[in-house]
């Protein structure tokens, strides 16, 4: 059976529209329903029909969902349930997050606005990231011991910001699942390869530090409106990040504190000895940065700006149509 609005899943999980997609999978915004007239807005993530045969693909799939159930933090999308269709296909339910991911916001911005992402407000979604990245690596079994979990998929639509100014990290989906290295389905890492860490591409397993260097360039994109790491092939793109070459955000925008710019490119540094040691280390830096500004940037704040840019990208749609 084809998915499509009015569909309902495992008898409860309602289709209402489609969210996004991307190479492996569609979001779609949906209703829970429950006993006595309960319903509930949640988001429903499908595996594309195109790679659902994929073994590892539907694995990385469960692997979300299993990760998902074991972390619990506000600055990270929740999993409520993870089921099975009639004929076995798999879906994941989580908290629906009502607004837009950090590329959408930043495009708002430098294409449909044509001024710079608020530098402020760059700054507090990473402090939110890191909040939510701190939890995950810290993150302990139920027997007490370190057991950190590892995003390893830090990217522009995995950072959600909610109309009510709340950052949600989303898609633990690579997060221990398997080595990239036997990633060999097309589209599993397409779209990902420019965030990557200089040490996962020479082959070294995932750690802390390489998801710092995934929000170093998060941030240093958000802020300039341009990607890091951009070329003309997948070969090009791994040689630039090879050399972790990163230019100077003093140069490309010259309106920004020096010591956030030093945080974004230390959190860039080609050796993961030189970044910071942790996200709370990153974190603290940052939260120094904006100690001193008059302005607010709490979620108020945010959550303007993001109403202000869905209603850009309302109005950018409407007049294309």
């Amino acid at each position: 059976m084809t998915d499509q609005p009015g569909r309902v899943l495992a008898g409860k999980y309602e289709l209402v529209e489609q969210l996004g997609r991307g190479g492996m999978a569609v979001v779609w915004r949906g209703i829970a329903h429950g006993a006595g007239g309960f319903a509930r807005s949640v988001a429903i993530k499908r595996i594309e029909s195109q790679v659902i045969g994929f073994a590892e693909v539907v694995e990385m799939f469960v692997e979300e969902a299993r990760v998902g159930a074991l972390l619990n933090h506000s600055n990270i999308v929740r999993v409520f349930d993870f089921g099975q269709d009639e004929v076995g296909h798999f879906f994941l339910v989580t908290e629906l997050v009502n607004g837009m991911h950090l590329g959408q916001w930043v495009k708002s911005h430098f294409e449909r606005a044509k001024r710079e992402t608020p530098w402020p407000l760059v700054t507090a979604i990473g402090i939110e990231m890191l909040r939510g990245l701190e939890a995950a690596h810290s993150h302990r079994g139920i027997d007490g011991n370190a057991s950190p979990i590892l995003h390893r998929d830090v990217t522009p639509p995995n950072i959600l910001l909610d109309a009510s100014g709340i950052v949600k990290l989303a898609d633990f989906g690579l997060a221990r699942a398997m080595d990239r290295g036997r990633m060999t389905r097309p589209n599993i890492i397409k779209g990902k390869l420019s965030y990557l860490a200089p040490e996962l591409i020479a082959g070294e397993a995932p750690s802390p530090a390489t998801d710092l260097f995934s929000v170093g360039i998060v941030m240093w994109e958000a802020l300039i409106g341009a990607r890091l790491f951009n070329a003309g092939s997948d070969v090009d793109v791994v040689a630039q990040i090879r050399d972790a070459k990163v230019p100077l955000l003093s140069f490309k925008r010259q309106n920004l504190p020096m010591a956030l710019a030093s945080a974004v490119h230390r959190a860039l540094e080609k050796d993961p000895a030189r970044r910071f040691r942790s996200a709370r280390e990153m974190l603290e830096a940052l939260t120094s940065v904006l100690r001193v500004l008059p302005e607010s940037t709490d979620s108020l704040a945010l959550g303007r700006s993001v109403r202000e840019a869905q209603r850009r990208a309302a109005q950018s749609q409407s007049q294309s149509q």
